[in-house]
């Protein structure tokens, strides 16, 4: 292939969802050329069910490439934290740490739309499927498919934010062996901006504010999920209730959805001119809505360092270095909230209480986890 047939471009970005845009619009802001690559149409998007639980921390990112549904945004002003079951509650509130909101939920396809509406026309490729990858010293060359066409583009670094990773030897899978299980639904009285994550043997149930509705992520083994998919909705509001109590009632259930749980890390975020960002290169537990805040500072802390320093695989090794604290923290985070909450083991269920007790008592430690939650690995120490 001569040199004339090559498409040349600064960065190309594989997967186009919010994890993907933002990088490409904050490399945009300083000057540095991308297209993202997505193998899915362009309206795959806007049919995409999950409501997502952002943090301040994202918003305050977002906002810096004029990318924040504020109108579609609920915000979550305090989170109560229990278990079922068992004593011990702490209360976080948004006003121990002067900010607006903890955090705020929104739709999916509205984010999306978010970000699209800043991305000039042409720098996505929707329904495109990569044919080859090819790296040398300095350059990474992509064949791909495009609209019937054949296309081949080389740059300076190839960054994969597909999405979860499916069966890839690279990346290290802890199955859960529990299903989310997803809906929204109305609460009696309004849920006054709280959200809940309520803790159960099975594993936890968080609700999260979202317009006047709460979006539900129920977790549950797969069996149980199974039933739960196939109950009529009075069945399904009485189950939700038995395992929330008794604080509110529920009421107009809309449709569900479920997705199986597991923690994916990948081992070598960088490899040649390549390198992974968000759910491809960590796929975390829902609970505490920690991973796809994650994927965005991922997103942003890449950005800042090609930008600074320049792309090329120096560049990329010093942005893997750079991230292993947070996606470390953030996975070990997650994965011991899930592995200590969802049983019922007595001893293991009085010491969960008394961690509660001690978050409620004793601020300095309630804020040390709150921060985190907030901004992640930027809020240490």
């Amino acid at each position: 292939m001569t040199d004339a047939a090559l498409e040349h471009i600064d960065v190309l970005i594989a997967g186009a969802g919010p994890v993907g845009m933002t990088l490409h619009l904050a490399l945009a802001a300083g000057g540095v050329t991308s297209v993202l690559l997505d193998r899915r149409s362009a309206d795959a998007q806007q049919a995409d069910p999950r409501a997502l639980a952002l943090s301040h921390g994202a918003r305050q990112l977002l906002e810096q490439i004029n990318a924040w549904p504020m109108r579609a945004a609920t915000p979550i002003e305090t989170i109560h934290v229990s278990q079922k079951g068992g004593f011990g509650r702490t209360l976080i509130d948004r006003t121990d740490y002067d900010l607006p909101a903890l955090g705020y939920v929104v739709r999916y396809r509205d984010l999306a739309a978010a970000l699209t509406g800043n991305i000039a026309p042409g720098a996505i490729l929707s329904g495109t499927e990569i044919l080859d990858i090819r790296s040398d010293n300095q350059h990474v060359t992509v064949a791909l498919r495009h609209a019937g066409q054949l296309r081949t583009f080389q740059s300076r670094a190839l960054v994969h934010a597909e999405g979860t990773p499916g069966d890839d030897p690279a990346v290290k899978v802890s199955d859960y062996e529990q299903h989310a299980v997803i809906c929204e639904v109305t609460p009696t009285p309004g849920h006054n901006k709280r959200a809940w994550e309520r803790f159960t043997p099975d594993g936890p149930l968080a609700l999260l504010p979202l317009g006047d509705q709460y979006a539900i992520v129920l977790t549950l083994p797969p069996a149980e999920a199974d039933a739960v998919m196939t109950m009529d909705d009075e069945t399904f509001v009485a189950t939700l209730q038995s395992r929330f109590g008794k604080h509110m009632t529920f009421a107009n259930p809309g449709p569900r959805s479920r997705f199986p749980l597991a923690l994916r890390m990948r081992e070598t975020l960088v490899k040649d001119n390549e390198v992974w960002i968000g759910n491809t290169a960590q796929t975390l537990h829902p609970v505490s809505g920690q991973g796809f805040n994650l994927g965005i500072r991922d997103a942003w802390q890449l950005s800042e360092i090609l930008l600074k320093n320049g792309v090329d695989r120096s560049s990329l090794a010093s942005y893997a270095a750079s991230r292993r604290l947070d996606r470390h923290g953030g996975a070990f985070f997650t994965d011991q909230i899930v592995r200590a909450f969802s049983n019922d083991f007595g001893p293991l269920k009085l010491a969960r209480g008394l961690g509660l007790f001690a978050l409620d008592v004793f601020p300095p430690a309630r804020h040390f986890v709150a921060k985190r939650m907030i901004w992640g690995a930027r809020a240490w120490p």
